[in-house]
């Protein structure tokens, strides 16, 4: 588990991100296409980020397999 959680929030781009390490990692897509996730090269799981924060419905849950 990480012990520092690092959330960035863009108004202007709709854009959230939640880092867990401050690693070096590339983008990867997941299985919902306002969800990627940032891994490491050997694919752990460093974050991940959502675009179009302001557009998900408040009654359901955004959800995406990070795997």
């Amino acid at each position: 588990m990480a012990e520092t959680v690092k959330v960035w929030y863009d108004p202007e781009g709709d854009f959230l991100e939640v880092l867990f390490s401050d690693k070096p990692g590339f983008m990867r897509e997941t299985d919902n296409d306002a969800v990627m996730q940032r891994v490491d090269e050997q694919g752990n799981i460093l974050g991940f980020s959502i675009l179009g924060v302001s557009s998900i419905e408040k009654q359901k849950p955004l959800v995406a397999e990070l795997v």
